[in-house]
């Protein structure tokens, strides 16, 4: 348990952080599994709407420092393959 009040200060500066973190990531998280759902229907309207708006997000994260810039380039990848794959087919 911290002592100090520098130390006390930094563990309460980072309870504040790691509750803004989650809720971001999880607003992330929920524009991927809704982008995956409608490519997974098929539904190529909705998938691309979806997929635009988790790019900005996870792009934005990194921006904040929220999300390291490979996790979100990984992430951004993985779903624009499967994007490329549903559009080609």
């Amino acid at each position: 348990m911290a002592n100090h009040p520098s130390a006390l200060k930094r563990q309460r500066q980072n309870e504040k952080r790691r509750i803004r973190n989650k809720g971001y990531k999880s607003s992330i998280n929920t524009f991927i599994k809704k982008t995956l759902k409608a490519l997974e229907e098929k539904d190529l309207e909705v998938a691309t709407e979806n997929y635009r708006k988790a790019v900005r997000k996870l792009d934005s994260a990194v921006n904040k420092g929220i999300l390291h810039r490979k996790t979100a380039s990984r992430r951004i990848s993985r779903i624009t393959r499967r994007m490329n794959a549903l559009s080609q087919s």
